[in-house]
């Protein structure tokens, strides 16, 4: 059971500032979280396997196959401003 002073330090910790109402509904809140919890502690697990993911998933991956690329010529031959094959861009450093 989380007590009222427990809920103002928790407050105090995160910098909030809890009226009193707003500290008894977070008290309430707290208090339904741990008991759901509780509850959880009781299910019979014992024959269940540790999983990461409720369903099975697989990974989805293509070949890795060698494919010829772009040439330096049409790589370039778009760019705004091309000078000697390479894109010109505008200095950053005296």
């Amino acid at each position: 059971m989380i007590s009222k002073e427990q809920v103002k330090r928790v407050a105090d910790l995160a910098r909030l500032v809890l009226t009193e109402s707003e500290m008894l509904q977070q008290q309430q809140d707290l208090n339904q979280i741990l008991d759901a919890a509780d509850r959880l502690k009781s299910v019979n697990t014992t024959d269940i396997e540790p999983t990461a993911h409720a369903i099975p998933l697989t990974n989805v991956t293509r070949d890795d196959l060698v494919v010829e690329g772009l040439s330096k010529n049409d790589a370039v031959k778009n760019g705004p401003e091309v000078t000697k094959g390479y894109f010109k861009v505008p200095q950053i450093m005296e």
